[in-house]
């Protein structure tokens, strides 16, 4: 436009531009296309200049990228040209873009002035925290752990990698090396390094792409050759673990200027050492407790997950820290190349990198921060919030009541007098929307407050447990580091393997596990059977599964607790009709079964521990006022039988008009049972020391035990019982099936059967997104397609001689529950040994030797079958589940030699009748079989096992796929009555 030599003042294109939309800020609008795909983006751009303009924004280009990235990634010089190379779009690189006057965007060029910030020419001073060399063990233990950060000089001077981490010579080694990705991106990316060096040459992104990698032991394991953990930090209770089992403890960091790790708190509470190789980091820290301007954390009221909103570093450092009055600044330090900083636990802490960096860090837990480990993993949530945000996570009202509670304890109550006598303080929820302002500006406002009155010390923080959860019936964390099963195991681990510090971790347990109380319960049931108190190697629940156990000398005591008191008092009593069924047959399979000494209900009345023992007939009155029970259901000699389990469970899968009226707190009610306690090892002990040959006789023994559970009679079932209920599932059984005179033909024990599988297939898909795993979207999306609409199809409809109508599937007794830790080994002395009988002088003897030994060098044979809580009805497919998976782990020669002893047909009538299936997929048993996986309540923790298994099949196209690799071998084997 040719200069008319008058002043013109430009019009703002905006309001034309983007029509009803010129009414939303900038900042909402790109925050509203981050939401689109890059197709509706790219779409979007045509639509005006102001459009044009947001839409070919580079910071939305690689959101819009790293949002479809599961995998590795290639930069290929902006972020807009590599997510149209991943859509398989072409880009016209000829075309230069379109310049627009007439429009300014604040938002945008904040934006844009973040993205090019330099920051060599920043003024960084060396910043507040003390800095020590030749820091002795006494002294860093005394001074520094579990208390204050400090800086230290000289730990990395010996290591190989202070001279060989530089960029240079990493690329020249490790170029082809693909390392993980941190971003905040929903898949998993990874890059080559170089790659990632050609990226962080060319990019300008306001938080640049950052190698953040946990496994890079394993994609380059001479790395782990390049330093050692320094003497001050070689304490680590997570060591106890195998490299499987315990969680990610320490990564690869290499970042361009610019990047960095904004606020947070390090995971579970533990400690951390940060070594710097290369370049220089801007570290800013805050106390437990003291949540930075700008931070906001979110406590999740039903299972604890701690989120954390947070600018980036780059943000923060430019936007927020101006703000801070000199008093609220945080406590900061530059650090050096050969430097390493200790970040004690619960410390808030941000970096940002001035120049590219290359590091090495290690998250550990030692003696002084593994009771604020175990009580990040306690059930509840208000003790989280509080660790990390202070007082500002409780309201007024629950803080005065705090306050007066502790003005009523004696002035020298610990938390272990808080433990025992069970005086924790229940917190009730914060307030909503309490986040943004009072953390935002709490930095300021409650400074003073916080240092007279919050406390990161354990005496202080016990107060804010909730007693009344439990560990084994309250939601587990996602965002903790470890599974329940991996803590339970840890604990256990940890009880053995370090006898010398069992003061603390009973400390610890008592806090993540409840143990205190657990211990209280068996020395109860001691006390009233005349047993020998547990030891002190026995005091602490025992095994991974999802009830306490205790395993004493000679007597095994477990408790039902999952997942509440109507369903333990449903597994309990299945559990005791199920052995009382043995009995009367005399099944061989009781010899495989640990005895049953006795069983109960222990409950709390008034203060007091009182035991009722129980048979599993009739209704204790402890229950039935509890008023779980309908008076009809009581008549008959197991109440709470697996027939009544089983409705129980179609109740749960129905609606919640259908649900019986349990209370809304669970009252102090725990059902037992004391059993013979087993000689030997679980197979997942004696897993790796199994020769084939031993492996094969366990897959033999698993069919023997299987064909005898599968051939033991079941209750009979009277529907008289259980007559509203029959007639509430005819009306909705008719309904929405397809086939409706089949139904005459279909048992009302079938009918639960059907109806709960219905019921399960609404929520399958929706329970696998939590597999998290992008490049299973379009798998999950076909999950309704793949299950049958009409389940009445899984039991295999026959006619029969008569042209009478027969379900083809056989029902049975089902374990539900055959894992690897349910599977009893016992020592036989010599590898020839077999499953005949040994003299049974020697053979105690054996056992006694392998148990003391850890059973290296001995033969092992199965011996018991364990924990029958999860006892049902069904197809037998359903028990081929666990064993093949985790089992045999997918062996496909494993699975014939259990099925060779097992000899059951899987369907009656195959032989001679074909008049199901037709050839279509319900003709094929793996269909079955994946559909019960699909269907499963723990669908994901399956799911994971396979892709665990089968890796490849992550790329899978479609269910049949993966159905046929996991479960093709059921379609060859016939079985014979």
């Amino acid at each position: 436009m040719e200069n008319s030599g008058q002043s013109q003042t430009v019009r703002d294109r905006r309001p034309d531009a983007l029509g009803h939309l010129k009414v939303l800020p900038d900042e909402l609008i790109c925050a509203i296309l981050d939401c689109l795909t890059p197709r509706d983006v790219a779409r979007l751009a045509c639509v005006s200049s102001v459009m044009y303009i947001l839409c070919n924004e580079e910071p939305l280009w690689m959101s819009l990228c790293l949002r479809k990235v599961n995998g590795q990634l290639e930069y290929r010089g902006s972020w807009k040209k590599t997510t149209l190379f991943l859509e398989n779009l072409p880009l016209d690189s000829c075309r230069e873009p379109l310049r627009f006057d007439g429009f300014s965007s604040f938002f945008l060029y904040r934006r844009l002035y973040r993205c090019h910030t330099t920051l060599d020419g920043f003024n960084f001073d060396d910043g507040n925290v003390e800095r020590k060399k030749d820091l002795s063990l006494e002294e860093f233990h005394h001074e520094y752990d579990g208390k204050k950060p400090v800086l230290l000089t000289g730990l990395a001077e010996s290591w190989p990698a202070r001279s060989t981490w530089t960029i240079d010579q990493l690329l020249l080694k490790y170029g082809d090396t693909a390392f993980t990705i941190s971003q905040r991106s929903p898949g998993k990316i990874s890059m080559k390094f170089k790659d990632y060096v050609s990226y962080m040459n060319a990019q300008h992104d306001e938080d640049p792409l950052y190698i953040f990698d946990h496994k890079f032991g394993e994609a380059a394991p001479s790395l782990l050759m390049d330093y050692t953990v320094p003497y001050l930090f070689q304490e680590d209770f997570f060591d106890i673990l195998d490299r499987d089992s315990r969680p990610p403890f320490r990564w690869l960091i290499i970042g361009p200027e610019r990047s960095g790790a904004s606020w947070h708190v390090d995971p579970a509470l533990t400690s951390a050492w940060n070594t710097l190789l290369c370049g220089r980091k801007r570290w800013a820290l805050y106390p437990p407790g003291r949540v930075p301007l700008g931070v906001t954390v979110h406590v999740n009221d039903e299972d604890g997950d701690v989120n954390i909103e947070t600018p980036s570093s780059l943000q923060w450092w430019l936007d927020f820290y101006p703000l801070l009055a000199d008093e609220d600044k945080p406590i900061e330090l530059t650090q050096l190349p050969g430097e390493t900083i200790f970040v004690p636990s619960g410390w808030w802490h941000c970096v940002l990198n001035l120049e590219t960096t290359v590091a090495v860090t290690q998250n550990f837990v030692n003696s002084k921060n593994f009771e604020f480990v175990c009580f990040d993993m306690a059930p509840g949530y208000c003790h989280k919030g509080v660790c990390r945000a202070g007082l500002l996570a409780l309201d007024e009202g629950c803080l005065e009541t705090i306050k007066k509670n502790a003005r009523n304890e004696k002035d020298n109550l610990t938390y272990t007098d808080l433990t025992r006598k069970e005086k924790r303080v229940k917190v009730i929820k914060s307030r909503e929307n309490q986040n943004n302002e009072g953390t935002a500006h709490g930095a300021s406002k409650n400074h003073n407050f916080w240092e007279q009155e919050f406390s990161y010390d354990m005496n202080f923080l016990a107060m804010f447990l909730d007693r009344e959860k439990d560990h084994y019936t309250y939601p587990w964390s996602s965002g903790n580091c470890v599974g329940p099963r991996e803590m339970r195991e840890w604990l256990s681990k940890l009880w053995i393997g370090k006898p010398g510090t069992r003061e603390l971790i009973w400390k610890g347990a008592c806090l993540a596990l409840n143990a205190d109380k657990w211990l209280e319960c068996v020395s109860e049931i001691c006390t009233f059977y005349h047993l020998p108190y547990p030891t002190d190697d026995e005091k602490l629940p025992a095994g991974t599964g999802s009830n306490p156990v205790c395993v004493m000398a000679d007597h095994v005591v477990k408790f039902y607790v999952e997942e509440g008191l109507e369903s333990s008092i449903y597994g309990l009593g299945t559990e005791l009709e199920f052995y009382s069924a043995l009995c009367k047959v005399d099944s061989p399979l009781k010899n495989h079964i640990p005895d049953v000494c006795a069983s109960g209900i222990l409950y709390l009345e008034n203060g007091a521990y009182k035991i009722v023992p129980w048979d599993g007939k009739e209704v204790p009155d402890a229950i039935r006022r509890c008023n779980l029970v309908p008076a009809k259901y009581i008549e008959d000699g197991f109440p709470f039988g697996v027939w009544g389990r089983k409705l129980f469970e179609y109740r749960k899968s129905g609606s919640s008009s259908t649900v019986s009226n349990s209370p809304v707190e669970s009252p102090k009610i725990w059902p037992y049972i004391i059993t013979k306690r087993c000689k030997g090892k679980i197979f997942a002990q004696t897993r790796d020391a199994l020769s084939w040959e031993e492996t094969l006789n366990l897959a033999s023994f698993l069919g023997e035990q299987l064909q005898n559970l599968h051939s033991l009679p079941y209750p009979p079932f009277f529907p008289s019982a259980f007559l509203d209920t029959k007639q509430k599932i005819d009306t909705s059984f008719t309904n929405g099936i397809e086939d409706v005179s089949d139904k005459a033909a279909i048992p009302f024990e079938w009918q639960i059967f059907i109806r709960t599988l219905r019921q399960k297939k609404k929520d399958a898909a929706s329970r696998l997104v939590k597999l998290g795993d992008p490049s299973l979207k379009t798998l999950i999306e076909k999950v309704d397609e793949y299950l049958p609409d009409d389940f009445v199809k899984l039991l295999c409809i026959f006619e029969d001689e008569n042209s009478m109508k027969r379900v083809g599937k056989p029902c049975s007794w089902l374990h539900s529950d055959i894992m690897d830790d349910n599977i009893y080994m016992e020592p036989c002395g010599i590898r020839s040994c077999s499953n005949g009988n040994l003299d049974a002088a020697l053979m105690e003897n054996v056992v006694m030797d392998a148990c003391d030994d850890g059973g290296e060098g001995k033969s092992w044979r199965p011996s018991y079958l364990l924990d029958f809580t999860d006892l049902s009805i069904g197809d037998p497919i359903n028990d081929l589940i666990p064993i093949h998976l985790d089992v045999f782990r997918g062996n496909s020669r494993l699975l014939k030699q259990f099925f060779q002893s097992y000899k059951l047909p899987l369907v009656r009538g195959i032989a001679k009748h074909k008049s199901w299936g037709n050839g279509d997929k319900f003709g094929r048993l793996s269909y079955h079989a994946m559909c019960y996986c699909l269907l499963h309540d723990v669908n994901v923790d399956i799911l994971s096992t396979i892709f665990g298994i089968w890796k490849e099949l992550k790329t899978a196209k479609s269910w049949e796929e993966i159905e046929q690799t996991v479960w093709g071998e059921l379609n060859d084997y016939q079985g014979f009555a």
